[in-house]
């Protein structure tokens, strides 16, 4: 059967959102603060300027309703941007259901994700602050890609702590690092305190984000031409990446369409947060929009997680955070394909779980894959393992409307393609992925870490 409707749907490079939007002007309540991790107070512009510029400390705390893109980073924005938003018609097909479903495709970035749409904003901030140098940590390899080409366009150097089974596991990411001229090292590493640390209780560790985390910002606080990105969980992060779901809001009014559910997948909260806030203020005026987090079984924050103040790595020297968290001691077994390795949610999303705006799901990496293929052969993107998380969760909201017969409208963030992922495909194909569920015994474990504030 041929394909009346429009597949892709596109807008004009004038038509890339002009301003940020803010979702802490419109949360009630707010955030808890963020607590200095000595005193117990809450933490002031001091403590987080070792690490971050002014400009986003800031945007950090502000509940301005929309903050100004730069031109600087609109220019480069527009090597991608807009994005386009497809209409899944195939997969509709194949799965014979009434719902109509659309995803918004952040694979044609230079990265390949979307992780450059704040990549580009800290490094641009940076820079304006005289920043020569900036550190971070990376899992998959998504986000230290997306830092290297940012640094890139800024003139600046990068160096990435890349958890260490992931570097071994994935080179190729490995080496788009190094092509963008940024250095990368497995963490935990000999370079830091941190990483030594580590690597004397327990030689063989497989890393983690947290372990990386402490290494990266370790690395800054003692350079003074040095400054910490971080690539999800905070406020101003999650912020840069909403021009996905305003971009998406517009494509969809033009297809005559408006969401009843979308779709994201969790790890920090970054791609997430795109594509579901700029939809809040919907929500929250009463239209019937659900929000559905998706993540894995292996590191299940939301599901199984609690909602407290801790620590943002492992070596405990961040600033607290309130987040659902597995505890900051965590670490992801290496079975686990993909990225979503996180032991915290971004406090953002933490809250409007608590608040019953989000729903969360966690999924088994098996599962989860037979998505992702599935999705492949009709579609024809071949996606990265954690956009394949939403895939799953797209996919049985769209059996349930065949159940049911309801012709709902799915929106889901493809934020990634997995072209660098075929190892974890290819454990798939061969049948030595396993499902791996976190033993609650560990999450017990690991809670035992979270300060008792």
């Amino acid at each position: 059967m041929l394909v009346s409707e429009s597949t892709k749907i596109l807008l004009a490079e004038s038509e890339i959102p002009s301003h940020w939007y803010n979702v802490q002007a419109d949360l009630d309540p707010p955030i808890d603060p963020a607590l200095h991790p000595g005193t117990l107070q809450p933490a002031g512009p001091d403590d987080f300027a070792p690490l971050f510029p002014m400009s986003l400390i800031g945007q950090e705390v502000s509940r301005e309703r929309y903050v100004e893109i730069p031109d600087e980073v609109l220019d480069i924005y527009r090597l991608w941007r807009p994005t386009p938003l497809y209409r899944a018609h195939r997969l509709e097909r194949a799965l014979d259901t009434p719902a109509r479903i659309f995803y918004k495709y952040e694979g044609v970035s230079p990265a390949g994700s979307h992780k450059p749409n704040t990549a580009v904003a800290q490094a641009f901030y940076n820079k304006q602050d005289g920043t020569r140098r900036i550190t971070t940590e990376t899992g998959a390899g998504q986000w230290g890609s997306a830092l290297a080409f940012a640094c890139n366009q800024m003139g600046m150097e990068c160096k990435v702590y890349m958890v260490s089974a992931s570097y071994w596991q994935k080179p190729y990411r490995k080496s788009m690092i190094e092509a963008w001229g940024a250095s990368v090292v497995p963490s935990p590493s000999v370079d830091t305190n941190a990483g030594r640390s580590i690597r004397e209780q327990d030689p063989e560790s497989p890393g983690s984000l947290g372990i990386a985390i402490s290494e990266a910002v370790e690395d800054a606080a003692t350079r003074d031409d040095t400054k910490y990105s971080l690539g999800s969980v905070l406020n101003h992060v999650l912020m840069h990446q909403t021009v996905v779901g305003q971009e998406a809001k517009r494509q969809m009014e033009s297809a005559d369409a408006f969401p009843d559910v979308i779709v994201g997948c969790v790890g920090g909260g970054s791609n997430f947060a795109g594509i579901t806030f700029p939809f809040v203020p919907d929500k929250l005026a009463g239209r019937d929009v659900r929000f559905i987090a998706a993540e894995p079984q292996a590191c299940p924050t939301l599901t199984r997680g609690r909602f407290a103040y801790d620590f943002g790595d492992t070596a405990g020297t961040t600033p607290l955070l309130k987040m659902h968290t597995l505890g900051h001691t965590f670490v992801p077994n290496p079975i686990h394909a993909g990225g979503l390795r996180y032991h915290g949610m971004a406090p953002l999303i933490s809250q409007m779980v608590d608040l019953g705006l989000i729903e969360a799901r966690a999924f088994h990496q098996r599962s989860v894959f037979a998505a992702a293929v599935q999705f492949a052969r009709t579609e024809g993107i071949v996606p990265a393992p954690e956009p394949a998380h939403a895939i799953k969760a797209t996919i049985d909201e769209a059996l349930a409307c065949k159940e049911s017969g309801e012709a709902k409208t799915i929106l889901f963030h493809l934020c990634g393609h997995g072209h660098f992922d075929m190892s974890a495909y290819e454990s798939y194909f061969s049948d030595a992925m396993v499902d791996y569920a976190y033993p609650e015994e560990e999450v017990s474990r690991a809670m035992e870490s979270v300060p008792a504030v």
